[in-house]
């Protein structure tokens, strides 16, 4: 049995594309939906196996891709970034065959701490549009919320240097902030100043039991 035939990498919500590129994650925040089952918005996104190529990807997304689709998302159980390669060839693909389609990349904003180099120059051109999940306005905060594999002072300033580098480059970028999960209160107004501040857009990602909105 091929890779493409285990996994389900693409899925639709309305008329966006997203692709799930791994169920790695070097976060393990309190609200992820991975601790309440294997859906979002009634799609199993469990990846059956982690080893896969770019191509299996693509020639799964050739048979699902739709016309009207407004957008396309590397958005799903992990951190898309974990997976640079495969996002950046499949980004690559889809420059180059559907380029009136915008890409996204939802990210947690430590794939230059996983990488220990800077990426950001290398989804510029293939990537339209990021948003990375800042979360809180402080790193104690952060840490408690989403439990990073990483020191907590070096991960949120890596979080907020990502943010920073990745509107420099050209990307545009968006700071989020989930609400609504408990009774986790996180400081919107100071977070918005933040994602300001370093020159990303901001928003607040309502949490949802089926999956937070996209």
């Amino acid at each position: 049995m091929t890779q493409q035939a285990k996994n389900k990498f693409t899925y639709y919500l309305g008329d966006v594309m997203y692709i799930n590129v791994t169920n790695l994650c070097t976060n393990r925040c309190e609200f992820c939906i991975r601790s309440t089952g294997e859906t979002v918005g009634g799609v199993n996104l469990l990846l059956k196996d982690e080893r896969f190529s770019a191509e299996d990807i693509i020639n799964e997304l050739k048979t699902t891709f739709s016309g009207k689709c407004r957008e396309i998302v590397f958005c799903g159980y992990g951190e898309p970034l974990i997976k640079l390669d495969i996002v950046k060839e499949t980004a690559k693909f889809i420059k180059d065959n559907y380029p009136q389609v915008p890409i996204r990349v939802n990210t947690n904003g430590h794939a230059n701490l996983i990488h220990k180099r800077n990426i950001i120059p290398e989804l510029t051109g293939l990537i339209d549009k990021i948003s990375v999940s800042l979360n809180s306005d402080n790193a104690e905060q952060y840490a408690e919320i989403c439990k990073p594999n990483f020191d907590k002072e070096i991960t949120y300033q890596a979080v907020k240097d990502f943010i920073k580098e990745c509107a420099q480059n050209g990307i545009e970028t968006t700071a989020t902030v989930v609400s609504g999960f408990k009774d986790i209160e996180v400081n919107l107004e100071n977070c918005e100043k933040i994602a300001m501040g370093l020159g990303a857009k901001f928003r607040v990602r309502e949490w949802l039991p089926a999956g937070y909105d996209s």
